[in-house]
């Protein structure tokens, strides 16, 4: 195994391949998890040179699919973020093959049936996906494909920053922003794939294309009776006219500074862009890389770190989870606080459903189910009401919900922030407590 740039691309031994004919062309799955999205896609244009054949999935995973904690706004988000990359790569002409199942069960039987050689995939740094991807490493040096990951859901290779810091990640965000300083910038993003990019390599067509359409969300088994308009639409192209409107605020770039509160602030913005940055169908490196751009021609000065405050959150965040099995629960958690709890079913049901009587609360649940997003300060309110404000019930228990219906809930970033604004761990000491009444 080589490593370059904290990427890795396996090489499994050529006694071991399928085909032997194989040998001699590159037949190239690349594997959409996160990422939903063609441009900067390193791994994806790395794994398109010199194929003869590629073609793209994405697997239903049962344990995304199956958790009962995916609520119907979330799939549709996914949802429509593959129908629209799917129309992209069939301008391409190609396609996204929609695979249900496990992936170490679907992927063996693709490989065989497609002759596959090559596996490429965006890096996934959080620990469920780290485990995923390590059996499946495992499963193509068996059979001898070869294996193309990138780091690209995230700004800077994790790792490296860890190993910064002398083994353990920062946990202080001042302490990240000092080991921040010391390194190179993010790596540029790579240019979208493009038929050029794609070259000689075609994607074959078979009698059965229909069984890897995109499902519908009556397929997977909702109702959708009473389902109101998404607020928000998933896709790629959605994302990159948010991030174009994104930086042609006149008055915030003139001034670079936090937008003024206003009560419209509430309400879910057409230049709002977390949900895609979730689900990768904006790169996150592209965000940081024309905001910049816009600042230095602004400003004519370089800019400073702090003008990337939100996704160097997101950033310290995933830093904070990545060796963390347990960051998500309180219990076997190294940098959790343990509290005492209460316990208080019918007092969690009304918070999570909008019913304790406090209007501010009510209505901001009320707004969390049906549009799957709340403004900043309304998740610090909920959030200070449910755990150490008036509840005093668990933050645990507050992040599945928010992992349930709000769409840019990322595993790494929901837990540190419910454990930041319980006080649970992150400066548990210098935050105020918002009262909501």
């Amino acid at each position: 195994m080589s490593s370059q740039r904290y990427d890795y691309e396996f090489v499994a031994p050529s006694s071991t391949v399928y085909h032997k004919e194989r040998r001699s062309e590159k037949h190239l799955v690349h594997w959409f998890r996160k990422g939903l999205r063609l441009h900067d896609n390193p791994a994806l244009k790395e794994g398109l040179k010199d194929a003869a054949t590629f073609r793209c999935i994405f697997i239903i995973d049962p344990w995304f699919a199956g958790s009962s904690n995916v609520g119907i706004i979330k799939w549709r988000f996914l949802l429509q973020s593959l129908e629209d990359l799917d129309q992209s790569l069939r301008k391409l002409n190609s396609r996204l093959f929609v695979i249900r199942g496990q992936p170490a069960g679907v992927l063996p039987k693709l490989f065989k049936e497609w002759r596959t050689n090559v596996l490429s995939f965006e890096e996934d740094p959080e620990p469920y996906g780290r485990v995923r991807d390590e059996k499946i490493l495992a499963l193509c040096q068996d059979v001898g494909i070869k294996v193309i990951s990138r780091t690209s859901h995230t700004l800077y290779p994790l790792q490296k920053i860890i190993e910064k810091n002398g083994g353990s990640p920062p946990l202080t965000y001042r302490q990240f922003q000092n080991i921040l300083r010391a390194m190179d910038p993010p790596a540029s993003p790579e240019s979208t794939v493009t038929l050029t990019t794609i070259g000689r390599a075609k994607t074959p067509q078979y009698a059965n294309d229909d069984d890897y359409c995109v499902p519908t969300l009556e397929e997977l088994g909702f109702d959708t009776e009473g389902l109101m308009p998404a607020v928000w639409k998933g896709g790629e192209s959605e994302a990159l006219i948010r991030l174009e409107r994104h930086l042609e605020r006149k008055a915030w770039v003139a001034s670079f500074g936090r937008p003024k509160m206003t009560p419209q602030s509430l309400l879910a913005s057409s230049t709002g862009l977390s949900p895609y940055l979730r689900f990768g169908c904006l790169s996150v490196r592209l965000f940081y890389q024309s905001l910049s751009e816009l600042y230095r021609k602004v400003r004519k000065a370089p800019p400073p770190l702090s003008l990337h405050g939100q996704v160097l959150w997101r950033e310290f965040f995933y830093c904070a989870a990545t060796n963390n099995a347990n960051f998500d629960r309180m219990v076997g958690n190294p940098i959790c606080v343990q509290i005492p709890w209460d316990k208080n079913a019918e007092a969690f049901s009304k918070w999570a459903n909008g019913q304790t009587g406090f209007p501010w609360i009510d209505a901001i649940m009320t707004q969390l189910r049906q549009e799957g997003w709340i403004h900043h300060l309304a998740r610090h309110a909920v959030a200070c009401f449910l755990t150490r404000g008036d509840l005093w019930i668990s933050w645990e228990e507050g992040m599945k919900v928010f992992d349930e219906l709000l769409l840019d809930a990322d595993w790494s970033v929901n837990a540190g922030c419910w454990m930041w604004l319980s006080c649970s761990s992150f400066f548990p000491t210098v935050f105020p407590l918002l009262l909501p009444c």
